[in-house]
């Protein structure tokens, strides 16, 4: 129950595990590397290429490509904070956040698109279909809600199924 209401909470929850997310990356590229606190440019890029690779596992839709070279130097230089050319634990967090804010968006404003137009898309098929010589009489024994779930379920299935392909 008390994830449900991480998720429900929302941009706590998102905050929290893109926090879990950079953590992972900035210990794994730090235990590669001799007992320094900070990251380098190498070692960011490599962090960066990790925290994608990991977004891409997760979320939903399209494969996220990661910003090239020359655009995480450039940010680089934006995010660090105390100029020693190097990216601390919370420089990183904030780098992090900054370059995966649009791929946030991207999902949230699929996600939505999917779960209001799918239900409505749902009902219009089945009024559709209730006029259908065999599954018409089908149809109308399925209650909305029921049948609307349904069809959201599979166009969702559908869409990861296209993005898999």
């Amino acid at each position: 129950m008390g994830q449900i209401l991480d998720k429900v909470q929302g941009k706590e929850w998102k905050e929290r595990q893109i926090r879990k997310i950079t953590d992972k990356a900035f210990d794994r590229v730090k235990n590669d590397s001799a007992g320094r606190a900070n990251l380098t440019f190498e070692e960011l890029y490599i962090a960066v290429l990790l925290v994608f690779n990991d977004l891409n596992k997760r979320l939903p839709g399209p494969h996220f490509d990661p910003p090239t070279k020359e655009q995480v130097k450039s940010l680089m230089q934006e995010s660090d904070i105390n100029l020693d050319g190097e990216l601390d634990r919370e420089e990183f967090a904030k780098f992090i956040r900054r370059i995966t804010k649009d791929t946030f968006i991207t999902v949230s404003q699929g996600l939505i698109i999917t779960l209001a137009v799918a239900p409505t898309v749902a009902l219009l098929t089945k009024r559709t279909t209730e006029n259908v010589p065999g599954v018409g009489k089908v149809v109308q024994k399925i209650p909305n809600s029921l049948y609307a779930s349904l069809v959201t379920l599979v166009i969702v299935a559908f869409q990861q199924g296209a993005e898999r392909a």
